[in-house]
């Protein structure tokens, strides 16, 4: 389903609980089309031996975390995180954000549905994602990175948070790459149908007001017990 910019963010709420998102098909264009794969990738929240599926931290990347030098923050800058990763890349020429995407998002983010995880260097915005929160249901969208592990820095906080604020869901959309050194899995339309009910029939917090850090080292710990 294709149309111009016509509908407000609370219709991407309604399409967020229908299991369905949009995506522009590039940054200058005018459409907005809305997608329900056959497929959906999902990032486990569980660690050890909560389940089959289980959320996975190189170690590398671990040392990374553990060495904080980075500074993470939740929706400090929420315009720049979206206007970022919608920027061009080397790699990637064109993107699915245009501006009509930007401005919906960023209106979600001032009803309290959409978030963003900063990733600073110093004063230097190096890295971060956003998504949408409906009730205990996370839906990533997209991330950037300008400094080596950025945006795996702002995945592992995600989900840090997301494990302390009771969520039971972190839809990834798509499998990637970049996402399956974390344990990003699939599963048919069908069983993300059943596993979005179950999260969207309970609460979860994304803790805005609390830091990362004691999220962060109980996921570390959690995840170092079950190796």
């Amino acid at each position: 389903m294709s149309r111009r910019y016509a509908f407000s963010p609370e219709t991407l709420i309604k399409a967020y609980s229908l299991g369905v998102f949009p995506m522009a098909d590039s940054a200058s264009s005018n459409n907005i089309n809305f997608y329900d794969p056959e497929q959906r990738a999902l990032i486990p929240l569980a660690v050890g031996s909560e389940s089959r599926q289980r959320f996975h931290i190189p170690k590398r990347l671990r040392r990374t975390v553990k060495q904080a030098r980075f500074i993470v923050t939740i929706d400090r800058d929420f315009s720049a995180v979206i206007a970022e990763c919608a920027a061009p890349r080397p790699n990637r020429e064109d993107t699915w954000i245009n501006n009509d995407i930007k401005r919906l998002y960023i209106a979600l983010h001032k009803l309290g549905f959409a978030h963003s995880i900063e990733v600073w260097d110093g004063d230097r915005l190096v890295g971060g994602l956003y998504g949408v929160a409906l009730r205990s249901a996370f839906f990533g969208e997209s991330m950037f990175s300008r400094a080596t592990d950025a945006s795996k820095v702002a995945l592992v906080n995600l989900v840090a948070r997301l494990r302390a604020g009771g969520f039971q869901m972190l839809d990834a959309q798509f499998t990637t790459d970049h996402l399956q050194q974390f344990g990003v899995f699939e599963m048919p339309r069908e069983q993300f149908q059943r596993r979005l009910a179950v999260a969207l029939a309970s609460h979860a917090s994304i803790l805005p007001n609390e830091p990362h850090k004691p999220m962060v080292a109980a996921l570390l710990a959690a995840i170092q017990s079950a190796d």
